[in-house]
């Protein structure tokens, strides 16, 4: 074997090779993702259109149907979901896998804007993003001040906080919840209206017509110019108190305080967000499907820091959940697994060699194959995840079994009299083939499922490739690291025994004994061992059966989010009215602290209508 030969031969040669690997590795590492698992979803829109006061039935016809039927052609569409209620159109498309979002989210425009013309006057914009239009968000940010009134921090929020978040990479949309933004209510008095004789529509065209900003051309001097504008845009109550409606027959100015009662309150009086019980503006971010949950939440909590200092008003903001944290405590028990799968495998090399010198040589493959692992995972844009991790803790028990073999072989012929750099030569050669070999073998058992095409294919594939790689560094690793350790560490024959080793060689030797006889008695009643194997199949198979099947497990992540629906048509008013009977269950845990914290929210995450309230705990 050349590479066995040059690596006995040149020593540097082998260290060379594998503090490459090593190097490789480590920045393929630094330049890998971190995530839970695989990314599996497929790419994912929305579309999402509101038309108020039209009951489902209209909705389902008016919108959503229009809206099916202009995008149900395009190209890639692996399902297509979609929900009408009240006031409320929502559309869901999963497309291939190997569809490009960007490209389909530009199909899905083009297909809507089309539509314009045949969708109601009275609906507002249709909303297109990359998520579920029932994306739950991935992190809550509650804003609070102790200065300002609800309406001001919800308009502080919006104008110096949303756009921060906005812009991140990976986010699809922050949603503000909680306070409405400023604005001018008009409650209007039909008595005084019968009285006056005007109709609703007759103030809606008076605020048409009066509460506009126009150009109106420019003035010119000799060595100036200045623009004119007629500036009749209104602002404050008072403004709009003195807004005329009409005249009356005796020359009266009609104006809109006569007729209505106008105030400054929140736009959105159908929003109520509370943390802890108390009334607060709160960030709902929600990522884009295909986006790397860790890295979006990565970024959010660097801009949190940023703003911290920099919000006006004594504003404070407080991060009331965050799913990397889950994420990163279970990527890092992976860590600890593999660290002591390694510890444990050296432990059991050490009690069967006998020899420190001899253990060494196997571990030190351990780390290199798994640090060199990555660079397959880089090079086929994978990522770090459970799976990927699983992989390289399965493969520890893989990539010490070419070394071993080679170290086997090579004590042999030392305790055969053989010096140990003529046993590392020649041993090498005598099994370079049959580890080739061994590495093929799980290569191809494990290649296969590279080219699944399912999500089931999807996941795997990476486990498959980080097994796959890091065997078959392990095989460059002992035909060359492997046989120049064996030279150099290993003593000439008769100063390899030890206590451990001459005992561990007792022990064996009465075990094998035993089994001898074992053996014996069970060959001397052979027709025994059809009925026995037939038994293990069948409860093999009753075990299959029965046992749960799930596509991932169940975790905990010390989140709870309930969904709460009433009777259809209860009002928003009777919905935060039972509010404090969803907070009376969670009130003691909070106080004792197994709760951190808690949200309610009306309407609901899931159900945009007035009779579904959600409440989210995050445990301590």
């Amino acid at each position: 074997m050349w590479l066995s030969d040059t690596s006995v031969k040149r020593p540097v040669f082998a260290s060379v090779i594998s503090m490459l690997l090593v190097g490789f590795g480590v920045l393929s590492y630094q330049s890998l993702q971190v995530r839970e698992y695989p990314d599996i979803q497929s790419p994912t829109l929305s579309i999402t259109a509101t038309y108020p006061g039209a009951s489902a039935a209209v909705v389902e016809t008016q919108v959503t149907q229009i809206l099916e039927d202009a995008i149900s052609g395009i190209e890639g569409i692996e399902s297509l979901r979609s929900t009408s209620s009240d006031g409320r159109s929502s559309i869901n498309i999963s497309f291939d896998l190997d569809r490009n979002i960007d490209e389909a989210a530009n199909d899905v425009r083009d297909r809507v804007s089309r539509t314009e013309r045949r969708l109601p006057e009275e609906l507002d914009a249709v909303t297109i993003a990359k998520q579920d239009s029932d994306a739950t968000p991935v992190v809550f940010l509650t804003v609070s001040s102790e200065s300002l009134e609800p309406i001001e921090l919800r308009d502080l929020v919006e104008r110096f906080v949303v756009d921060q978040y906005s812009v991140l990479p990976g986010v699809s949309q922050v949603s503000v919840n909680g306070a409405g933004r400023p604005s001018v209510r008009i409650w209007l008095d039909r008595l005084e209206m019968a009285a006056r004789e005007l109709t609703v529509t007759d103030i809606e065209s008076a605020l048409r017509r009066e509460n506009l900003e126009l150009p109106a051309g420019r003035v010119d001097s000799v060595d100036r110019e200045f623009p004119v504008r007629v500036s009749r845009g209104y602002s404050t109550p008072e403004d709009f108190q003195q807004l005329v409606i009409k005249q009356g027959d005796d020359g009266h100015l009609i104006r809109l305080s006569e007729v209505a009662q106008i105030e400054l309150g929140p736009e959105d009086l159908r929003n109520a967000f509370l943390a802890n019980g108390r009334t607060t503006v709160a960030l709902g971010i929600v990522k884009q499907s295909t986006a790397n949950t860790v890295d979006v939440l990565r970024e959010i909590n660097e801009t949190t820091e940023s703003l911290q200092g920099n919000l006006p008003g004594g504003m404070v903001i407080t991060k009331t959940s965050d799913a990397s944290v889950f994420i990163n405590s279970a990527i890092n028990s992976v860590y600890s697994t593999i660290l002591i799968t390694t510890l444990l495998v050296g432990l059991v090399i050490y009690l069967f060699l006998g020899s420190l010198r001899a253990m060494i040589i196997p571990m030190v493959t351990v780390p290199v194959c798994l640090i060199a692992s990555f660079i397959a995972l880089n090079a086929l844009g994978y990522s770090i995840n459970l799976i990927t991790l699983l992989a390289l803790v399965l493969s520890i028990g893989l990539v010490v079994d070419d070394s071993i073999v080679v170290l086997e072989n090579v004590h042999r012929r030392i305790e055969k009299g053989e010096p140990p750099l003529l046993a590392a030569y020649k041993g090498t050669r005598q099994v370079g083939f049959a580890v080739i070999a061994t590495t093929a073998v799980v290569v191809a058992v494990f290649t296969p499922i590279m080219f699944l095409t399912d999500n089931i294919g999807l996941i795997f594939s990476e486990l498959a490739v980080a097994v796959c790689a890091a065997v078959i560094f392990s095989s460059v690793l002992a035909l060359s690291l492997a046989p120049m350790l064996c030279s150099k560490l290993l003593k000439p024959a008769g100063h390899n025994e030890t206590r451990l080793s001459r005992a561990m060689d007792r022990g064996f030797g009465w075990l094998a004994d035993k089994y001898e006889g074992a053996l014996t008695k069970v060959l001397n009643k052979s027709w025994l061992a059809a009925p026995i194997i037939l038994f293990v199949f069948f409860m093999v198979y009753l075990l299959f059966v029965n046992l749960p099947a799930e596509y991932v497990p169940q975790e905990d992540q010390r989140i709870f989010i309930a969904n709460v629906t009433s009777p259809e048509g209860t009002s928003y008013n009777r919905m935060v009215s039972r509010l404090p009977e969803l907070e009376a269950p969670i009130q003691p845990y909070l106080e004792s602290g197994d709760v951190q914290t808690y949200l309610q929210r009306v309407p609901s995450f899931f159900n945009r209508t007035s009779n579904g309230a959600a409440v989210v705990v995050s445990l301590a």
